[in-house]
């Protein structure tokens, strides 16, 4: 199961590290300048001038210093420079020491420590300290995930869905809404499933904002899953969910159509859909895991393709059916891998991390099943 961050609530809102740093108290003339008008000057002179007011209040005992620069340079992508700042102030600073999690955890300016990254976010869930209070709901989400991989400790689902009960907050807009989605997931994938639980979970996340749950809601409503079967519903989800970028909710809008006969109209969207076929960046734009982005892109893929070989609701194609069945092979053997976990940002925006994922020991829910890959190449086989 591969589970995406999401931003972490921050005290700033959605301030960059820039605007954070130009709003501390100073009496320089041309700091004021900069700060009041920093569309009117370069990224770099901005950086420098930050760097360089960071710099003072460091060296003025300022306690939140090292945080502001570590951040700074989080935010840049340098790494190591950032690993730096976040030790030199974790003992003091929740914030860095959640950022020290981040980057042990995935490895980002340091060899990946997967159990250091699980035991700074301990630290800060079992914290009573009100300046951990607003990073209490992501930690748990990193953490739950943690269990539930196996990824830094042992993989314990209990353990798991009692931290994404903590970081859901009982549906709390506030709280950690992947958490929320996360449970939803938890519920339809345990022995025996829950699935009204899911649906309550899915649910609340999608109230809260998730693309995620919006394409799942939209399934459930379909086939009747946790609860009756609503076909408005469901194609009101999973439109909605569409149109928003939700690929895996694409991919059955496909399949109903084809399902139905609306050939046509099933392979112009196929074709549509399947023609962006970077998972990645989907991935970033959307937010969505891309196990099920892969999953919805084979679904298009495998409909257009059956589509251009019978000639439905377009021109028979077998050169590009086969191609199209190509595709879906690469798509149904993609195995999830852990995902890199939230760190904070000082944008509401999800940042995705240039630093590859780490894979972990156990991967809990397997891809789609072999006995698709076989059918696909005994179709391709037709072709030839």
């Amino acid at each position: 199961m591969r589970l995406t961050g999401e931003p972490l609530p921050q005290e700033s809102g959605s301030e960059t590290i820039l605007q954070t740093i130009s709003k501390i108290q100073s009496a320089e003339s041309d700091v004021i300048k900069w700060a009041a008008c920093p569309q009117n000057y370069s990224h770099s002179f901005l950086l420098a001038r930050a760097e360089e007011l960071v710099d003072k209040k460091i060296n003025a005992g300022e306690p939140r210093g090292h945080f502001l620069k570590g951040q700074l340079f989080f935010e840049e992508g340098w790494y190591a420079e950032a690993l730096l700042q976040f030790e030199q102030s974790k003992d003091a600073d929740f914030q860095s020491m959640y950022q020290l999690g981040v980057m042990y955890y995935d490895g980002l300016g340091t060899p990946a420590d997967p159990k250091k990254g699980v035991e700074y976010m301990e630290k800060i869930v079992n914290s009573d300290s009100p300046k951990a209070r607003h990073l209490k709901f992501a930690a748990a989400y990193n953490l739950g995930r943690a269990y539930w991989e196996g990824c830094g400790t042992e993989i314990l689902e209990k353990e798991a869905e009692r931290l994404w009960l903590i970081g859901a907050d009982h549906g709390n807009p506030k709280a950690s809404i992947k958490a929320q989605s996360a449970l939803g997931m938890l519920y339809s994938a345990t022995h025996p499933k829950d699935l009204k639980k899911a649906f309550f979970w899915h649910s609340e996340a999608c109230g809260n904002g998730s693309l995620e749950s919006q394409g799942i809601l939209g399934l459930m409503y379909l086939y009747g899953h946790g609860v009756r079967k609503n076909l408005k519903a469901a194609l009101e989800c999973l439109n909605q969910a569409s149109d928003r970028g939700n690929v895996y909710a694409k991919g059955h809008l496909v399949e109903y159509y084809y399902r139905r006969k609306f050939f046509t109209k099933a392979a112009e969207f196929a074709k549509r859909v399947a023609e962006n076929d970077d998972i990645q960046q989907i991935a970033k734009a959307t937010d969505c895991m891309p196990f099920y982005i892969a999953k919805g892109l084979a679904m298009a893929s495998f409909y257009l393709a059956r589509c251009l070989q019978l000639g439905l609701g377009t021109k028979s194609d077998a050169a590009a059916a086969k191609k199209y069945y190509s595709k879906i092979l690469t798509r149904l053997l993609m195995r999830p891998q852990h995902d890199p976990i939230t760190p904070i940002t000082t944008s509401r925006q999800v940042t995705e991390k240039p630093k590859g994922p780490l894979t972990c020991s156990k991967e809990r829910h397997p891809p789609l099943t072999l006995l698709h890959a076989i059918w696909i190449l005994l179709l391709l086989l037709t072709l030839n």
